[in-house]
Order: structure tokens, then sequence, then C-alpha cells
């Protein structure tokens, strides 16, 4: 043993930036072979040919030194501590509940499910497909509706999907929508935001009155904020008679029991699934479940799972009309809402399965009871409610006691619902007790006799009332009525997850996605309880935990980006954006220039730019590229001189989507202002800029930062993401504020502002990650990933050059940290496309990158900075084998339409099956000889896209049908 190490500093020993070299891919013995391949002689020359020099930070990130994993988590765990965790019974749309500890360990901490990415490449992403199925069959059962998608961001922001859907879908004319003032406070925040840029004028009013307005659509809630159970049928059918379309939001759990809002004529449900075993986190992340009738499916928001065919004719899974997606139809995009919330909805559908109708209806019943408890024991001490049919929601009438009665109920260790001085809410979840029952009841003055307020609730059979008690079966699919063991369940699990490829398998190289790793100690503290079971309106005196943990994340942030003040509210970047913009749009209208409404964006942005720009009531102008990819800098000039009186804002990626650090950005930048615009940068590509450069160094004014993409929170198979902004400081005052909870001291610049989200800090159980991450990272640490990220990207480029054009680079040949590779030249050449390719390397492991994104017929392939040498070879190695199976096309050795790529991907059925085909079984399933040792099966053959959209089934399969 060599005596060096003995005699090293303490220092050293201490491995303080031991997770640096943990989340990097190549060890230091692999760079010096990585850069001689680009023919450079170390990391900063590189840096030097990629990023203008004229856009480089001066001085190093101001983030302190990396931190030990330990060391981390012992100081959040100390910051987490100062939470206090109460029985929250504030209800308003968030519920406590129990997870069962088999979906908790098997997916929500699973990394084979919180490492996928969204299920485009839908034959290797079988196993989530199911379970989204399963989820929206679920949802269809319970709201009575014919058709549900994948999930939406929350509830609020589903209500104003359900808004945007009602006017595209509605005969009435008119710009009038009707909202229930029994909907929760911050839904009507959110649609007070959206309407306000379509044009909307919202009337608010009592249910029973809606129908007496002249409206496009109403949004109607069962069971209301005050908890009162009411039957809709009769507003329902009088709006629909003036040609009005009708959401009602509703909660899932009281569906169990109740007359679902399909059966009283709705035209679309809407809620939260939270309260299906998702656990509180201060907000989020939780999946919001959205139906409707089969009618108007291609007008409807969201990603839906449908069932299609693949080559075989076996039933496989898709996401079925992706035409309606925002990246093919940009503007005219249902929305701009690209982020679900796969991983969220997926506990939510395994809670049912799990618990089957029968589960669900006791402990449906089981809440029930016990709020018809408290307000018999409420009821005979003199308390009056607001209604006397609900669900799980009481309304106390407590007039002068009530900030009496509040606070004996916090002494007790129960959080309820302020409603106003004269109110006070109680709502009843899965984790309440009799002896919970018992102790309100004594915070109130009450008798506490709960034997006999059981016996008499028991007597008269609750409160519901029985013409609107639920009828029709639901849930009678067999997978709800399987796996109610814990063995049964852990098994399904499992085989759902081996039909699935994701980051513990293999590389995922998407371009402009950055899947890179999740390390599991940023992942440990988002389950516990300190963050998980806190309510996000929970008293301020109870959050002071997360309260530091989120401006400490902030702070790093503003380092980060430059910016003077970042927004945490939007949680997906398509909602940064929005939040982005209509900062924008309020900062003119605060200006008297409410007139600026033209949004200039480039050829490349990303499909939900202007998607965004048409929900915030934008003049999407679009500004050409030229023939290297970048923006064309003389047309900017032009638009942005035509539309200087209008001209609000341009929205520009950066490095741009087409892999290059444009060097023009500073006068892209200095043209908007000068026309009196704002820049809105796409942080989609971040990971390129951390440490080496930021939004606010190149002139943006306003950016959203992809948590999910350049700081680690993890994809979920489409979903959880956040999207946060930075703002510079005239931008700050028109940020998102919350109405119920404040985003910040009294003082706060943003103060009154109109909510993006349904909660104050949009997804806030997941920030953690990104704290982690920066913490143990820190600013030496976060350059030398994007460094290392832009090293792996151009390493690759240089690798494929040969086989494949890469078809931008920069000036000195440098691509960022992506790079498109042309197959337009091939598919000419033998008929072989980018989906062949992309098929094809699933029979060598590999999930496919980025198809026809930004440019028709191309791929883009980022491989992050978590990817070694041997990974990336491997990857290249595939490609390569890929491209001489092509050339054997190309000279005739293999027929054009009976070749691998034609076949992929290729399943064990294939392999044991008859064989007639011009290349061996061994080329198709182990094409090069590492593919055995770590062999991915693809569970289906290639998917018939178009069968799928054209015979629309977007329900569980019949148990016959997959026999």
């Amino acid at each position: 043993m060599s005596k060096t190490l003995l005699s090293a500093p303490l220092a050293t020993l201490e491995q303080g930036d031991d997770f640096i070299r943990r989340h990097l891919g190549p060890c230091a013995s692999e760079l010096p072979a990585m850069l001689a391949a680009l023919g450079v002689d170390s990391l900063d020359t590189l840096i030097g040919q990629t990023v203008p020099a004229d856009i480089r930070l001066p001085a190093p990130l101001a983030l302190g030194e990396p931190t030990a994993e330990h060391v981390a988590l012992a100081r959040l765990k100390a910051i987490a501590g100062k939470n206090v965790v109460k029985k929250s019974l504030i209800g308003m749309g968030y519920y406590d509940t129990l997870t069962p500890k088999v979906i908790l360990r098997n997916v929500m901490e699973n990394p084979g499910w919180y490492t996928a990415y969204t299920p485009y490449q839908a034959e290797i992403s079988q196993g989530r497909l199911e379970a989204l199925l399963n989820y929206q069959q679920m949802v269809i059962d319970l709201t009575g509706l014919e058709l549900a998608n994948a999930s939406l961001l929350d509830e609020a922001t589903a209500a104003a999907e359900a808004m945007a859907m009602a006017r595209r879908i509605s005969k009435a004319k008119g710009q009038a929508f009707y909202v229930d003032d029994g909907v929760f406070p911050q839904t009507l925040d959110v649609l007070r935001t959206r309407a306000g840029y379509f044009g909307f004028e919202l009337i608010i009013g009592p249910a029973a009155d809606a129908a007496h307005h002249d409206v496009f659509g109403a949004l109607l809630q069962y069971p209301d904020q005050r908890g009162a159970v009411t039957d809709l049928s009769a507003p329902i059918a009088q709006l629909k008679a003036k040609g009005a379309v009708v959401a009602v939001a509703t909660d899932l759990l009281a569906l169990v029991l109740l007359k679902s809002p399909g059966q009283m004529g709705a035209d679309i449900a809407l809620g939260s699934a939270q309260r299906f075993g998702v656990p509180l986190g201060f907000g989020g992340p939780h999946a919001a479940f959205f139906a409707t009738r089969e009618a108007y499916v291609r007008s409807m928001p969201g990603r839906i799972i449908g069932v299609s065919k693949d080559a075989r004719g076996k039933t496989a899974l898709r996401m079925t009309l992706q035409t309606r997606e925002q990246h093919i139809r940009r503007e005219k995009a249902n929305s701009n809402i690209c982020t679900s919330q796969v991983l969220l909805a997926n506990m939510a559908g395994m809670y049912a399965v799990y618990h089957g109708p029968e589960g669900l209806r006791s402990i449906a019943a089981r809440v029930h009871r016990l709020a018809a408890m408290l307000a018999e024991g409420l009821g005979r001490a003199g308390f009056a409610l607001a209604s006397d049919t609900f669900f799980d929601t009481l309304q106390v009438d407590t007039g002068e006691r009530t900030a009496a009665l509040y606070a004996a109920a916090q002494a007790a260790g129960y959080n309820l619902r302020l409603v106003d001085g004269e109110a006070l809410g109680v709502s009843i979840d899965e984790k309440t007790t009799r002896d919970d029952i018992a102790a309100l009841l004594q915070a109130f003055g009450a008798a506490a006799d709960v034997a006999s307020l059981d016996a008499a609730v028991a007597a008269r059979g609750g409160n519901l009332p029985e013409s609107l008690l639920r009828g029709d079966a639901i849930l009678a699919h067999p997978v709800f009525n399987t796996h109610h063991t814990e063995h049964e369940m852990l098994r399904y699990l499992k085989r759902l997850q081996n039909r699935d490829l994701a980051l513990d398998h293999s590389m995922i190289s998407l371009g402009s996605c950055t899947m890179k790793l999740n390390a599991t100690s940023e992942m440990i503290p988002v389950t516990w309880p300190e963050f998980a079971d806190i309510h996000p309106f929970a008293p301020a005196d109870q959050t002071a935990g997360y309260l530091e943990m989120i401006e400490g994340l902030a702070a790093q942030l503003r380092v980060i980006t430059g910016f003077d003040a970042i927004c945490m509210q939007p949680n997906s970047g398509a909602q940064g954006e929005y939040a982005g913009l209509v900062a924008i749009r309020r900062y003119h209208a605060a200006r008297g220039d409410a007139h600026r409404s033209v949004c200039l964006i480039p050829k490349s942005a990303h499909g939900t730019n202007p998607a965004t720009a048409q929900m915030c009531g934008m003049e999407v102008v679009v500004v050409n590229c030229d023939d290297n990819g970048n923006v064309d800098l003389a047309d900017l000039k032009a638009k942005a001189a035509q539309h200087a009186d209008k001209l609000a804002a341009l929205m520009i990626t950066y490095p741009s989507t087409h892999g290059v650090f444009e060097e023009a950005i500073r006068e892209i930048c200095a043209t908007v202002h000068q026309h009196g615009g704002q820049v809105y940068m796409d942080g989609a590509n971040l990971n390129a800029q951390v440490g080496l450069t930021s939004p606010a160094a190149i002139g943006a004014d306003v950016s959203h930062m992809n948590l999910h993409k350049t700081f680690c929170i993890p994809h979920g198979g489409g979903g959880p993401g956040m999207g946060p902004i930075g703002l510079k400081a005239h931008l700050a005052p028109f940020m998102a504020d919350h109405v119920v909870a404040a985003t910040g001291a009294e003082d706060r610049p943003n103060a009154g502002q109109g909510a993006v989200s349904a909660a104050q800090f949009g997804s806030a159980s997941i920030l953690p990650i990104s704290w982690m991450y920066i913490t143990m990272m820190g600013g030496r640490g976060l350059k030398r990933a994007t460094e290392v990220a832009i090293l792996n990207a151009n390493y690759i480029a240089s690798q494929l050059q040969a086989h494949y054009p890469v078809l931008y680079t920069g000036s000195q040949g440098r691509v960022a940290h992506e790079c498109i590779l042309d197959i337009r030249p091939i598919k000419a050449a033998t008929g072989i496309s980018e989906v062949d390719i992309a098929k094809r390397l699933m029979d060598y492991g590999f999930h496919a990158p980025t198809m026809s994104f930004p440019v028709a017929g191309t791929i883009m392939v980022e491989p992050t900075e978590s990817e070694d040498k041997g990974e990336l070879d491997r990857f290249v190695a595939a490609m390569v084998a890929i491209r001489n199976e092509i050339r054997a096309i190309e000279e005739g050795r293999l027929p054009a339409d009976d070749n691998p790529l034609k076949n992929a991907p290729h399943t064990q059925a294939d392999f044991i099956g008859e064989w007639n085909r011009p290349y061996s079984r061994e080329e198709a399933v182990f094409p090069l000889a590492w593919v055995r040792d770590n062999k991915f099966w693809p569970s289906v053959n290639r998917i018939d896209d178009v069968y799928g959209d054209r015979n629309l089934f977007c329900a569980c399969v019949p148990m016959d049908e997959l026999a």
C-alpha cells in the first residue's frame, strides 16, 4: 500500500466531492481517450470551441463546496424537522391517505418506474401503458363517462383545461363561463388567470342559478367546497338545453358511493386522484383526472392511452391520437400541457387495483361514517352545519367562537379549515380514526360518546340522500378484482415493470429531455413524513422547514440563472412557459402596453412554445432559421421592426433545439429589447449552460427551469415535473401568487397576482431532489456536469459522423449537449426511416433518441453527463451496426421490405417461432455479443399506430381478448 494516501490531507480523505464522481459517467481515466477522439487536449479547449466567449460567466458559481451525500441528507433532515406534522383536516381537494406499502416501495420508490420516459416508444413501455390504462378505466367507471385521459397536472389546471375545451366544443355563442361558487378557491384563482387571456368572462354564483345566464360552459363542484352533496341533474340539463358544455369537478372517493357526473348528464368530469394513495406532499405532485364523452375525444387535453395491435396481431397499447400533441399542432394544439403526472396516476390506479371495488367502498363508507358521527355530535352540542347532506366535509357555523375553537383543535393536534371568521371546515380522510372524532368533539366542547354516535348514524344510514347513492357497478374488470394479496400485487407490479425499459437498464439518449442520473440520495427525502404528510394550506408556523428548503433552492437557482427572483409555482415545464408569458403580459399591461401581443418564435422551437403563446392570447409570428440551424438574424430584425408597436416577446431556446450555441444570441435579445419586447428563454436545454453561462447573461428576462431535466427530478414515465421560472427584477412583481396561501412574505412584490397552479409551490414534495443535487454537486460540480454533458455529446457526434451526418454544428464544428443525426439521405436511398432505426435500437437494448424533432426525418441524441464511456461506446456500436444493416439493404444483400430494421423490434415469439427471414435469429435478437448479457425483450412487436387511431378503444382490454 502506498504511503501517499496515508499522507494525504484529511479533506481529501473525507471525500466531500465524492458525489460528483458518482454523478458523472466518464471517470478520470476515460477522459483523455474521449478528448483525444475529439482532437483536443482538455475540457477547457473543447468548451472554448463550443460556448461563445462573450456569454461565458466571469466567475465560478457562488454555491459553496460540494457536500457528501450523508452530510447533505443530515442537513436536509434537520431542515425537514422544522416542519410540524399535525393531522390536517383542511380538505379543499387535499386529503391524507394511506399509501399501500407494496405500492410505495415498488412504484413510488422504484427506479424501474420513476426513471422511465414518456411512452412514445410503446413497444418498450407496455408495463406503464397497462398501468395507465387501469387508471383510465378507474376514472371512466367512477365518473360515468366514456373516455378518460392519462392525467393532467392538478385539479385547478384541469378545471382551466375544461373551460378551454368547453369553448372549443360548445355551440353557444358568447364568451361567458359560469363557475359554481362551491368550487375550491384555488381553482377559481387559476380559472381567473386563464380566462383573462382567453377573453372569457367568469360569472360566479350558485349551481342552481347557472342556467339563468347565457354561457358557453359551466363548472360545477360535487361535493362542493362546503361539503354539500346535491343532485346537479337539473342545472346540468338546463345548461345543456341552452347549448352550454358542463364540467363537474368531483372527488373519486365520494364517487365510489355517489351517483356519477356522467349519470347526471355532465359532459366533462375532473378532479384530483391524490387521495387514492398519493401523499399530500405540501401540494404535489398529484395526478388530476379528466374524463369526457367519446364524441369530444379530439378536443380533449392531455395524453390518452389506447389499444391497438402489433405486427403479429397481438393486443398492444400505445398513446393514441398523438397528432393532437403540441409538437405537431403547435399554436392550434388543444393545450400546452405536455407534462402529465404518470407516476402518480399509476400509484392511484394501483391503489384501486389493490383495494378493488369492495375495498374502496369500505374506505369510502368508513370516511362518511366518521364524518356523519362528527356531525351528529356537533349537532347534539348545538352547532349548525352548512349542509345536512355531505360525504366527508362539514362546514360548521362557529360564530364568535371561531378563533377559540380553531385554536383548541390545533392544540389537540388538528388543522381545520378557517373558512372565515364565522365558520370552520373539517374534512375527514382515510387516516382519521374514531379516536380522532372523540378528540375533535372534545375540542369543540361537545360530548364524545363515539359508540352512541355510531349507533345513531348507522340507524339512519348516514347523511347521503338515497336518490344520490350509486346504483351501477364499478371496477368490474378482473384487474380490479384479482390482486388483493400483497404477493399477487407484488408480482403484478413486477410483471409490468419487466415490460418497460427505464434508466435502470440502459441509456435513454433523448434530445431535449436530459435523462440523467436520479440519485438515490436525492430521492430518499421525498417520502420522509416531514415532507410527505404536510397539507399545502397548513399554517405557516408548521411549514418552516418546507419554506426554508424552498427558499434555499430558490437561492441556488438565482445564482445559477443570474435572475433576481424565482417563482416555484409552475408544476411542469409547459406551465413554466405559461407563467413566464403571463408575467410578461402583466408587465406590459402595467405600463399601459396591454396591446403588445405579438410573440416571435423561431421555427426550431418546442411545440409547447406556440401553444403557450396562444393560451396567453398572443399572436404567434414565426422566425425563420438559416441553413446552419441558427435563428435567421435578418428575418428576426425585420419582423421585430415590422411588429414593433405590438411586440410583446421572443421565445427562444438556448442552446438552440438544433443543438448549437448560437453566437448571435446577445444581438437577438438586444433586437427584441430595442423594439419594446421581452425575451423568454425556454429552459429545456439549461443543462448545457449551468456554470458556463446563464439565461440572464445571454440577455433573457424570464426563463423556466425543467427541474425534471437539468436538476435531476425523474421523469416518472411522463411526469412528475417542475418548471419554476426565474425573472429579472422588473418582472418579479408579476409572477404568480396564490389566493389561499401566500408565496412569500407580506411585502412580496407579487402579492395578489393570480395563480397558475393549484398549490402555491406546485409539486413541492419533489423539490428536495433538486436541493440535494445542487447541494451535493456544489458550484464546481455543476460546472463539471455541464462540461461533461457537452463532451459526451461531441464524443457521440464524432463517433457517428462517418455513418450518420450531423445536421448542425457551431462555427468550430462542435455541438452543444445534443446532436441531430440526419436520416433523410438514408430514407431516400433505402426506404429505412428514423422510425425503423428507433425500433431496431430496442433489439440492442436501447431506447431511441428523439425522432423527427425539431427536424422531420432526423434523430436527436442527448447522452447527458451521467453516461460513462462504456455505455456511450455500446450505443455507438449499436448505431454503427444498424448502419451496416442499412448498407446491406443499399447493396442488395438484404431485401428492402424484409430486414432487421423493418421487422424490428423482435420478440421472444419471433425467436422461438417459425423462421423464414433472410437473416438469422441471432442477428435479430443478439446482434452484438454484449447484448445477450443484458438482453431486454420487447413484449410486443411493432405496433400498428393507424389501427389504434381508427379503432379507438381507451379502456381495459376484455380478458378474453387478452387470452
